[in-house]
Parts: structure tokens; sequence; C-alpha cells
């Protein structure tokens, strides 16, 4: 509407400028309004231009609405030409955090405190559908949220309370995001995460999970105790069988020649040394000398 008062009052500016023009040599006042009238038909031509122009914001996107005639054409952040009778919508497609804090059920019908969130954005393509088909373009909380809702609960009553616990909590939440983003893209909404900050599960339920993880951690280490034990055993058996065989061997090497012949190259050594000494030879067949120190 201010655009067709700016063209009204710029036309009728030139207007008065045109009549001041032709009395202005015989009339001061038309001479004095002849000189402001172009200023203001300039001033009023220039505010008519500057309807012509909308700036977008970064991270956002305009829809054009031509008294009910939606244009399918979006406006990317900056600024653009528009129509200036237009009405331009703007709509964020910059990525949102939506949290929710519920209370679920499992399989086993046990009640579960559920912290979840969801990370989505518009999709700028679909910014004019959203527009013409949700009421008032509110799409949060007409589609993302109650969906978002919905689709917790069922998924979650189909996992198990304690493996929630634990193991499966990563799963859960990327079924979520599986049925969120498949129920809500054709409504031109993505779905980037869902990440589960929280699983609150029944006190009696957590005692008897935390009592069943302490448990399997003792038959753990009994187990490791065991393995070690068993194999310290074996180090000491294969050891034993080492030291066995070797004294086998050695003993297989050993015989009475080569015993008598050490004790001959013995006693020549020491009956050559300068000591004084006392050789015994031993009797018998088989006796070897012993030979005393004198000292």
């Amino acid at each position: 509407m201010f655009f067709i008062f700016s063209i009204i009052v710029a036309v009728l500016a030139l207007i008065v400028w045109w009549n001041a023009r032709r009395q202005a040599d015989s009339n001061i006042v038309s001479h004095n309004v002849a000189k402001v009238s172009p200023l203001i038909a300039f001033a009023f031509g220039i505010l008519s231009l500057v309807q012509c122009l909308t700036q977008i914001p970064a991270g956002h996107v305009g829809v054009i609405d031509f008294f009910g005639i939606v244009s399918d054409r979006i406006l990317p952040s900056g600024i653009n030409m528009v129509n200036p009778l237009a009405r331009i919508v703007k709509y964020s497609i910059q990525t949102k955090e939506h949290k929710e804090t519920m209370q679920v059920l499992s399989v086993e019908g046990l009640t579960i405190g559920l912290e979840v969130s969801a990370l989505y954005r518009l999709n700028p393509d679909s910014a004019a559908r959203v527009y013409k088909t949700i009421s008032g373009g509110d799409y949060e909380n007409i589609i993302l949220i109650p969906q978002f809702r919905s689709i917790c609960r069922s998924v979650t009553a189909s996992f198990q309370a304690s493996a929630l616990y634990s193991s499966q909590r990563e799963r859960l939440g990327t079924m979520i995001q599986e049925e969120l983003a498949k129920t809500i893209a054709s409504r031109g909404v993505s779905i980037e995460n869902t990440p589960i900050r929280n699983v609150a599960l029944p006190s009696q339920l957590t005692e008897a999970i935390e009592q069943k993880q302490k448990a399997d951690q003792e038959s753990q280490r009994m187990e490791f105790i065991l393995t070690k034990e068993k194999q310290e055993a074996d180090r000491k058996r294969i050891e034993a069988k080492g030291i066995a065989d070797f004294q086998n061997i050695v003993a297989a090497g050993i015989s009475e020649n080569l015993l008598r012949w050490k004790g001959i190259e013995a006693t020549e050594k020491l009956a050559n040394s300068a000591n004084a000494k006392v050789v015994i030879v031993g009797g018998g067949k088989d006796g070897l000398p012993i030979i005393l120190d004198t000292k």
C-alpha cells in the first residue's frame, strides 16, 4: 500500500509542479511551489522504487504471495527485485533442534524416560509448497513435532528396556531418524539426526542390570585367572620336558671310556704342575688315580 501511496504523491507533486511552473512568472507562491514540487516528486519516486526491492537474510528464503497467488519462484538470500504489491514470506532453512522429554513404554510394558532431540531443516525448494499446504506455514508444530512424538513412542515399544541401557541406544536413535525422515520427507522437511540424549530406566531394572554386569565382570576375571594359570602350567611342563630331553641327550653322549680318558687328562695336568702333591692310584681295573696336595 505504501508503494501506491508513494506513486500517487509523486504524480500529484509533478502535476502541482507543472501547474506552478506555468504561473511562476506572475505569482511568487507558485514560483516557490515550482521549486519544491520536483523534490517531493523525486523523494516519493525513490521511495516507490525501494518498494520493488526486498532483502532476504542469510540462511532464509522468500516466498512470493501476490494476493493469494503463490509463485513457485523462491527468493534466495540477499537483495531481490519483487512485485511491490506482493507479500514476501520468509522461511529459515538453517538447521534447528527440537528437544523432547517423554515417558514411553518398552516391549515388556515398562515405563522409560526418554530424552531425545531432532535436528531438522526446511528444504529451500519446498518453501512455497509448505506455505500453500500447511496452515500458517507452521510446519514445526503441525507436522514435525506430533510425528516426532508418535514415532519415538512406536519405535521404543519394539525394544527391550534392558537393551536400551547400553548396546541398543544408538540403534534406537537411528531407527527414529529413519522413520521420521520417511514420514515427513514428502512435506519438505529434512531430518539430519535424532540423537538420544538420555534413557532413564526403572530403578529396580537398573539395579538388576548393574548386578548382572558385575557378575559378568567377575566371571570374566575368573576366566582370565584360570587361563593364565593354565598357560603357566603349560609353560612349566614344556620347560621340564626340555630339561629332561637335555639330560637324556647329555647322558647318552657320556661313556665309560670317555670318563676314564678325562680322568687321565686331569691326572696328567696335576702331575705336571709345580705344586707338591701325593698321587694315590686307585685300586682295581677301572680305578682312577687320586692326587692329594701336601700343603
